[in-house]
């Protein structure tokens, strides 16, 4: 049907002289706008893990202060003042910043929530309040390379005490020797290890994929580690306590209070398994290049200078770079001159 042009005018008219907006039109045509407690539900379930675990708890805390309150309805300033209570209220730790970091979560979280309801339909992008609220200034990470001499007293007291000395010295020759995350090592499966080639695959941040080369020593010990702690099915979890179950990230917060208690410099510096990432990855950038440290990292994103992509290290140049760090011959490793390891 053809608009009349002359009706169509007089209805624009009309609207203006009411002081409506083609906006206004489009907003009233929207769903319904939900309260944070009615549409908190729908952000969980379209949540990933890694998000879910960063800021569930934040979006709790918006809807204990804002739940009876449609989405639409808070401000910039609200925001803000739920970020300096965040802050004002932050758990204090050795290696706190002033409750730094919770802020700039708590924003993190607030624009993943509002994120949703823009895709959803429920508010316009450029009515975001979490958008206009800068997020915090990240400062430096107090992380470092950790001496030959630290590493060395780490592992003595991993396997020296506590109730699993064999668990918590395989997983942090499998930090050291893959510079994985956390998360990479419990998401580990059985049929993510190749104990013949030296090869295990690691699902990380970001949805990032990767075969990491591993010792043929670390290798054989993980298969058998799996084996005598029941992992069968190809899907089961490689990681595992003496009882068969699947290993949780409370062994980590366990092992590094127990290693904390023995050695007070690595309570004092907050010391962790991310740590061993950073000694791992500053040897093999020292001794083999950016290109092999970014690709032993896992590393995909295409941020900084354009030469980066030019640079790029294959799975035969991680193992050589692993080769030389253990001093343990590798199936995929090149060989290379001596000289080049310091």
């Amino acid at each position: 049907m053809t608009p009349d042009r002359e009706r169509l005018a007089a209805a624009w008219t009309a609207l203006a002289e009411l002081g409506i907006t083609l906006a206004d039109l489009q907003r009233d045509a929207r769903p319904a706008v939900p309260t944070f407690d009615e549409y908190l539900p729908q952000v969980l379930a379209a949540a990933g893990p890694g998000a879910l675990r960063a800021y569930h708890s934040y979006w709790q805390r918006m809807t204990t202060a804002w739940g009876n309150l449609t989405i639409d309805a808070i401000t910039a300033s609200d925001i803000q003042a739920l970020q300096r209570r965040v802050v004002a209220n932050a758990r204090a730790r050795r290696n706190s910043r002033g409750g730094r970091h919770a802020g700039e979560l708590l924003i993190a979280a607030a624009r993943a929530f509002y994120n949703v309801a823009i895709a959803d339909g429920l508010i316009d992008a450029t009515d975001s309040p979490a958008h206009r609220v800068r997020k915090p200034r990240r400062l430096p990470t107090t992380r470092r390379a950790l001496t030959p001499a630290e590493l060395t007293d780490i592992n003595q007291v991993a396997r020296t005490t506590g109730n699993d000395t064999i668990l918590d010295a395989l997983l942090l020759r499998l930090h050291t020797e893959t510079a994985c995350r956390r998360a990479g090592a419990l998401g580990l499966r059985l049929q993510d290890l190749d104990a013949e080639r030296g090869l295990l695959q690691l699902r990380e941040k970001g949805g990032t994929l990767r075969w990491q080369p591993i010792s043929l020593d670390l290798a054989a010990s993980l298969a058998q580690h799996a084996a005598v702690r029941g992992a069968v099915l190809p899907a089961d979890p490689l990681l595992r306590y003496r009882n068969g179950r699947a290993l949780t990230g409370r062994r980590y917060d366990e092992l590094w209070r127990r290693v904390g208690r023995h050695l007070p410099w690595v309570a004092a510096q907050g010391i962790t398994a991310h740590w061993l990432r950073h000694t791992t990855l500053t040897w093999v950038e020292r001794h083999f290049g950016y290109g092999t440290a970014r690709a032993y990292a896992g590393h995909t994103d295409t941020t900084g200078p354009a030469t980066t992509t030019y640079i790029r290290a294959d799975l035969q140049a991680v193992a050589t770079a692993l080769a030389a760090m253990t001093g343990q011959p590798h199936p995929l490793a090149q060989l290379i001159d001596d000289s080049r390891v310091v």
